[in-house]
């Protein structure tokens, strides 16, 4: 019985995930670790898992991103700076919604932006205001910099990041983080159901709660750390 417990075991371990690898058994997409991300599918827990495999697959990444409504040029490798070079970036200018002007990021960054407006940012909207966001406005991705106060390196300095200042909606009224994140209006309530949206879908989201650093914007990125703050 031991025996038969321990092959068991070894069968769901090993053989379930190489069974799906090899396709074996089928199973929906969404469900699927190797299937590549769909970003109009609701959110799962293999979500995380499958941004993160973007990273070093600019092919996949641009898979991906054909899935969204977002509107993007892919960009070959440079180093705009020195001791900055970007890799699997694209320039995204836009999708369903306008930008403030358009943006250079990484690959992944783009992809967990799509999956924060879709899944995120206007479901938030059109349930607090019953509208959705018609523009995002930003203050850029990429800065060959240090983190404040320290000597490393920024995910600003390898565009894998986005500063986020306000939104606006579809009636023209603008929202913004440092005028309206204080108090417990629909603006400051949208904004602190935004920023746990945008934890979802960004290894960090970084909020005025943080620091007075970030008193003005939104910090998102996909470096290696997950932070809520």
């Amino acid at each position: 019985m031991r025996q038969f417990l321990i092959a068991l075991l070894i069968f769901v371990v090993v053989g379930g995930p190489l069974a799906l690898y090899r396709q074996w058994i089928d199973v929906p997409p969404r469900w699927n670790p190797w299937a590549p991300l769909d970003l109009r599918d609701t959110p799962n827990w293999l979500t995380a898992y499958k941004l993160r495999r973007l990273q070093g697959d600019a092919e996949l990444c641009r898979t991906v991103l054909d899935t969204s409504a977002l509107r993007y040029v892919a960009l070959p490798d440079s180093t705009p700076a020195a001791d900055c070079p970007l890799t699997n970036t694209v320039r995204v200018q836009g999708s369903e919604m306008r930008l403030s002007s358009s943006f250079i990021a990484t690959c992944p960054v783009a992809a967990a932006f799509a999956l924060f407006e879709r899944h995120g940012l206007q479901p938030a909207a059109e349930q607090r205001f019953g509208q959705r966001v018609v523009q995002v406005d930003h203050v850029g991705s990429f800065a060959c910099r240090t983190i404040a106060g320290s000597q490393r390196r920024s995910q600003h300095a390898s565009a894998n990041a986005l500063d986020i200042v306000g939104f606006r909606l579809a009636d023209g009224r603008r929202i913004s983080v440092l005028r309206d994140w204080p108090g417990e209006d629909d603006k400051s309530l949208f904004l602190r159901q935004v920023q746990q949206a945008a934890c979802s879908s960004f290894n960090t989201t970084l909020g005025p709660d943080y620091n007075a650093a970030h008193r003005d914007h939104f910090h998102l990125d996909m470096g290696g750390f997950r932070m809520c703050r």
